[in-house]
């Protein structure tokens, strides 16, 4: 039943009072919230959560569309809770359930194998793995799906993340519940938490046991994660100040090992979406760690380091057009580029108007993609292997919302995912097509 008018209007003022809002300003123009308001517990509720990637404020403010009936909001949710209603039944998953032992002896190590890694020769008595391994690149080994890691991993860090905005959008406790244990079984509890560290991560046989490259399997998902949990510590229940400190305690361990570790070293070396996501990824957690100053310089370095190489003056991204799935990885590294700068929007570092000297920019490479979002595989000119063309769907939502005119003309004529259009609910670029295979 809908919220009769006089109690709709007082949540309306509360809110917008927090906000430092008025009413009539819209909500596209709110300011910061106020600590001292955020601090009275009738308010309380009515603050932004301190969110890394997603904008807290953008959130809070959905409520309020949702409470007076906002079509597009309204549409978007529905599609996120037919995907939480199906994550609320499922998990809890752990790193602990897997018949493969990693070399370390402990099963709490989290483990993978290179996705595009084949054996070369038949496999006999002598040489049981078909060893030495080859890549083809885009082409998966099935044989990788047999370590269950990294595909629960992928399971359980998007559940947790529908499930936190069900229950925050809903108030349905049930979907709280169930994204606390969730993140409880996968990072605290001693009987099924993950070390924190991807030491086998991508492992090749009769290679290595792991390698840098397989921190990107991290990368992506778990700063949605990091965003789940602050919209959990603004006071779902399962989810308690202990369980904050906790997992605060485990991704500052993990942010220390990203920097430190020799894997770490060379993923934050490479020039490609690798080297993109190690940046949003250790951002991220520094940011959900307060450690803003960290934050900031990599923000920072990230011009020079990232959007100087990656993208061209024409915006195309001559790292990515090289592979087997070229419009999948121009779209895929295009996600952290994106993210990056909503990064960057809350440590106050701007990546949205950096040029490079070239004349590249996050727009120009967004106004790239847009032929081929807009019309289909025939306006794009590099092969791929697995073309989807609403891939692009989530960083042409968050460049039109930056200000990109371009990408605002274009939003309307890009196709929606097969589940829906969930950017409004959860207003940060996401990697629409399958990453699961992603190396």
């Amino acid at each position: 039943m809908p919220l009769r008018p006089l109690r709709r209007l007082g949540v309306l003022a509360a809110t917008a009072a927090v906000l430092s809002l008025p009413l009539s300003a819209g909500v596209a123009s709110a300011a910061p919230a106020s600590g001292g308001a955020c601090s009275l517990p009738v308010l309380a509720r009515f603050c932004p959560p301190k969110t890394v990637v997603l904008d807290g404020k953008r959130l809070l403010l959905n409520k309020l569309a949702l409470l007076v009936g906002e079509r597009t909001v309204t549409a978007s949710l529905k599609d996120l809770l037919k995907q939480a209603d199906i994550a609320v039944k499922e998990g809890p998953w752990t790193v602990v359930d897997k018949e493969r032992v990693p070399p370390s002896g402990d099963k709490h190590d989290y483990l993978s194998l290179a996705p595009y890694w084949w054996p070369s020769k038949p496999k006999t008595p002598e040489n049981p793995l078909g060893c030495p391994y080859v890549q083809k690149d885009g082409v998966l080994n099935p044989e990788t799906t047999a370590v269950p890691d990294k595909a629960e991993r992928l399971k359980a860090f998007g559940s947790i993340y529908q499930l936190s905005l069900a229950w925050y959008y809903t108030g349905k406790a049930d979907y709280a519940r169930r994204a606390a244990l969730d993140l409880r079984t996968w990072f605290l509890d001693a009987a099924t938490k993950m070390n924190p560290n991807l030491n086998f991560a991508q492992g090749i046989p009769c290679k290595n046991d792991g390698r840098g490259i397989g921190i990107i399997e991290f990368a992506y998902t778990f700063t949605q994660v990091l965003d789940a949990a602050a919209i959990l510590s603004t006071g779902a229940p399962g989810w308690s100040k202990g369980d904050e400190s906790a997992f605060k305690g485990w991704s500052t361990d993990f942010l220390t090992w990203l920097r430190t570790s020799q894997y770490g070293k060379d993923e934050a070396a490479a020039q490609n979406n690798h080297g993109t996501f190690m940046d949003m990824l250790t951002s991220g957690i520094a940011l959900y760690t307060g450690q803003t100053a960290v934050a900031k310089d990599i923000l920072e370095k990230a011009k020079a380091g990232r959007i100087d190489p990656q993208i061209a003056a024409d915006g195309s991204q001559p790292q990515e057009i090289t592979r087997t799935r070229t419009y999948h990885y121009s779209t895929f590294n295009l996600v952290a580029l994106t993210r990056l700068a909503q990064l960057g929007e809350r440590a106050g570092v701007d990546l949205w108007g950096y040029q490079n000297p070239k004349g590249g920019s996050i727009f120009k490479a967004v106004d790239f993609l847009l032929p081929a979002a807009t019309e289909g595989q025939s306006q794009w000119k590099y092969p791929d292997l697995n073309f989807l063309q609403y891939a692009a769907l989530d960083s042409v939502h968050a460049a039109a919302d930056a200000g990109d005119r371009e990408a605002r003309a274009a939003l309307p004529k890009v196709p929606k995912s097969p589940i829906g259009d969930l950017y409004p609910v959860r207003p940060a670029a996401e990697q629409l097509d399958d990453i699961s295979t992603t190396g």
